[in-house]
């Protein structure tokens, strides 16, 4: 009997050491899950940001009343490649800035140049899109070449490589910058006469001109010619940003990407 008990005892006591020990392992898987991340692309919708008017990349379709261009398009397609569930806000270059900057914003895609300056600040994708700086003026302005822009005002786009390219060329060329928050307003600026010429990229203009009916013509051949990409805050959202760059190399490889920029005439 002594026997039978002193066998029944061990029996329970290697039961619990067993169960002490499932409870441990559960523990740490529990843990190990945590740090890894559950919320994963799949189960979270990102905040993304962009510009209200900057055709052909974002603007407005009045008939439908959607933000559409080809940052739109390129968002949606990364999207759907990669199952990355999202929400845009069209609220300008700025604020787009600010939003990633404060963590209101997950992400930004705005035609937003990649520079040494800007990554300080910005993790950014592989670019999808290059482009450069022109110098836009009225055809009869008499405006033909930097030279003619000595003693004038040039109209630029706040926080825009623009901006960054009239600034360092204004004291060579003798000329002061009025910037303005939108390319709508900066091409208004030229057109009433307020400011003789203006710095815009290539596509950006071109566009204007040619879709919009825009009286304004190009007067240079494009500059400082650099890769748009999708930008987040410096050290955070790197699986965002991990996604969006295997969609993109996707949609480049079947050529989705191509598509989208003839359809804008890029």
């Amino acid at each position: 009997m002594k026997k039978l008990f002193a066998l029944i005892l061990v029996i329970a006591m290697i039961a619990s050491v067993a169960a002490l020990a499932g409870c441990s392992n559960s523990g740490q898987t529990a843990e190990t899950t945590a740090d890894g991340g559950n919320d994963t692309a799949a189960d979270k919708t990102y905040i993304i940001y962009s510009d209200n008017a900057y055709a052909p990349f974002e603007y407005l379709d009045e008939a439908s009343g959607n933000y559409v261009g080809v940052d739109m398009d390129i968002m949606a397609a990364v999207a759907e490649d990669q199952g990355i569930k999202y929400e845009i806000h069209n609220e300008g270059f700025d604020a787009s800035m600010g939003a990633v900057q404060s963590g209101q914003a997950d992400a930004m895609i705005a035609g937003m140049t990649i520079t040494d300056e800007r990554k300080e600040t910005y993790d950014f994708s592989e670019a999808y899109f290059d482009d450069g700086q022109v110098i836009v003026t009225k055809p009869d302005s008499g405006i033909a070449s930097l030279e003619d822009l000595k003693g004038k005002t040039v109209a630029c786009k706040t926080s825009t490589v623009g901006g960054e390219y009239g600034e360092s060329i204004k004291d060579q060329y003798g000329f002061e910058i009025h910037y303005y928050e939108g390319s709508d307003t900066m091409y208004q600026a030229v057109l009433s006469g307020a400011d003789v010429a203006c710095i815009e990229d290539y596509s950006v203009i071109g566009w204007a001109i040619q879709s919009e009916g825009v009286a304004l013509s190009i007067i240079t051949e494009p500059v400082n010619v650099k890769g748009y990409g999708f930008a987040v805050k410096k050290g955070e959202n790197a699986e965002l940003l991990e996604l969006f760059d295997k969609g993109l190399a996707n949609i480049k490889a079947n050529g989705k990407l191509a598509e989208i920029l003839a359809k804008y005439g890029l």
